[in-house]
């Protein structure tokens, strides 16, 4: 317990082993007398921030996860059961079939989600339950229930609880039997919660009468408010700093940190049992419930696809009336390139229009990552497996409008290459953007001006608005032209639409010739004509499974080996 900035979230980090990317780590974490990672379903952590699918009702959140963290052992009407167990002991049986809601939608109250978050992580009964502030957002009532039954069960199930709080009321205080009282990063006591009170009186800091214990001690060690002076006190709060000092030197000294240190020396040598990982789901129910519960959400979303397929549909039918029935006439040669390239750029800029639905996943996708639920592989491939229904709906409608409205080139086999390239560059892009959310900013607004700025850069270097040999050959020629997913997608559309067509040339220039697709492709356009179409389409594809590893790769090197190469760098006695 302290006041805010005393270094109670920090401390459950690492214990948790959840500290960011730049802090270290001294000292020696040890459980049961053992130095050991916490395995999963051993332990738990509710973090303050309530990290949850705003789309998914109370009920559908807690079975989802339910499915994902229980073993396949547990039938499913097993895992329902004890969801919905969990979920009414939270208080929330009212409120099951209400969704979370969040950007869109209001939703349930923030207590209530507070409420979520614990039934999330009371599923598997963890043998070590970390909290971060488990009472924001509730009121007494609320708090003394979620707590108090927290507490039944840590007795019933023998675990430990280890909870960071502001301010707990008088009842929530008196459940706890242990206190780290916190103020500035230093212990200011730790011990039992009654030998708190008797060390503070005997310091000189005596707890009046009708206030809470906890009350006292934070109107005590809390000096945010030195320099004002309470209208109900005679004596300047100037004395809170004047107190943690007193109060941190006299524990150093006292009884009770000699006390605390020969349970610690004891517990060095107790050698007890060793924390084992507890089954969980097997890696094909864990796809299978991810790709089910992340369909469920870009459906429910309105702004992840709905909105950009309306949006779609507009660019789709302002394009095919501005370039209606093009024709085959020699100047129907530059308009079809126009069609091709802003048919591409458009709809594959608008890719990046769910970006903030994405950031909220990738938020609940880290969270449960952290907790053991599941590994990056499968989140990357349910969000593809999700995804691609959608994508192909986005490419095929407004594909289909833009292609007949234009009239380019007659055949089913062209319209569908046409929407499966347009498809994969929508996954492309998307995959672009969860590297930009992976490696450079988890905000989506920035996110958002990042992705648009590569778009751009890329669109630039696609063969249309300068031919490759007019390309600057340092930086935008190699090796900006190649890494372009522009050039590929683009040629592949050139040669889908003007292989085996043919056009009368200008007449200005030579009258009564006939010009092919293949000298429009080579001459005009140059157009690389050593590979077919579907060799552009691999690329496409090949491009965008190098996208979603390089993300998976991201992942692993900042969650596995960059904690590693920290703890070497760190200090550990």
């Amino acid at each position: 317990m302290g006041a805010s900035g005393s270094g109670k979230t920090t401390l459950l980090d690492t214990l948790a082993g959840r500290l960011g990317p730049s802090m270290n780590k001294t000292g020696l974490i040890s459980i049961n007398g053992r130095q050991e990672k916490l395995a999963y379903g051993t332990s738990a952590y509710v973090t303050q921030d309530n990290v949850l699918m705003s789309t998914l009702s109370v009920r559908e959140a807690v079975y989802y996860s339910a499915q994902l963290q229980l073993p396949d052992t547990m039938l499913a009407s097993e895992k329902r059961a004890h969801a919905d167990r969990v979920i009414r002991d939270m208080g929330l049986g009212d409120a099951m079939d209400m969704r979370i809601g969040g950007r869109i939608t209001k939703g349930i109250s923030g207590g209530q989600r507070k409420r979520v978050s614990i039934c999330i992580e009371m599923l598997t009964r963890p043998r070590l339950l970390f909290f971060d502030e488990p009472t924001s957002g509730l009121d007494s009532a609320a708090s003394y229930h979620v707590m108090s039954h927290i507490a039944r069960i840590a007795v019933h199930e023998g675990m430990t609880v280890v909870s960071a709080v502001h301010q707990p009321s008088g009842d929530v205080f008196e459940l706890f039997h242990g206190l780290c009282l916190l103020a500035a990063g230093k212990t200011v006591f730790f011990g039992t919660t009654s030998d708190a009170t008797e060390f503070v009186t005997l310091n000189g800091f005596p707890c009046p009468q009708l206030r809470s214990p906890s009350d006292h001690f934070l109107r005590t060690i809390n000096k945010d408010f030195d320099e004002e002076t309470v209208e109900s006190s005679k004596a300047s709060r100037k004395a809170a700093a004047e107190a943690i000092d007193i109060l941190t030197t006299a524990y150093k000294s006292s009884s009770y940190a000699e006390k605390a240190t020969y349970q610690i020396v004891e517990m060095k040598h107790m050698d007890g049992v060793s924390f084992r990982r507890r089954e969980q789901a097997s890696f094909s129910t864990k796809l299978l419930v991810l790709t089910r519960r992340s369909f469920l959400n870009m459906h429910r979303d309105i702004g992840y696809y709905w909105m950009r397929l309306a949006i779609y549909m507009i660019i789709g039918a302002c394009l095919g009336t501005i370039f209606y029935q093009l024709g085959y006439s020699y100047s129907s040669i530059k308009s079809r390139c126009e069609v091709i390239m802003y048919g591409t750029a458009l709809l594959t800029f608008m890719a990046i229009g769910g970006f903030p639905s994405f950031v909220e996943d990738v938020k609940v996708f880290r969270k449960e990552r952290l907790s053991g639920h599941y590994g990056v592989s499968e989140f990357v491939i349910s969000n593809t497996l999700s995804a691609t229904p959608y994508l192909s709906i986005i490419a095929v409608l407004p594909g289909a409008m833009l292609y007949y409205l234009t009239g380019l080139t007659k055949g089913a086999d062209h319209f569908i290459y046409f929407v499966i390239v347009l498809c994969i560059c929508c996954l492309l892009v998307e995959s672009m953007m969860m590297i930009i959310i992976a490696a450079i900013v988890p905000d989506f607004l920035m996110g958002i001006i990042i992705g648009a700025g590569v778009q751009g850069v890329m669109m630039l270097n696609g063969g249309f608005f300068r031919l490759p040999s007019e390309l600057p050959k340092p930086v935008w020629k190699y090796p900006c032209y190649y890494i372009s997913f522009h050039k590929y997608a683009v040629q592949g559309f050139y040669k889908n639409e003007f292989m085996g067509l043919s056009f009368p040339s200008d007449q200005l220039v030579e009258s009564n010739v006939t010009i092919s697709g293949v000298q429009v492709l080579k001459r005009k356009l140059q157009v690389e004509m050593g590979y077919s179409k579907w060799v552009n389409l691999a690329i496409l594809c090949g491009m965008m499974v190098l996208y979603r590893l390089i993300f998976f790769v991201l992942v692993k090197i900042a969650e596995e080996i960059w904690p590693k190469l920290r703890a070497k760098r760190g200090c550990v006695r």
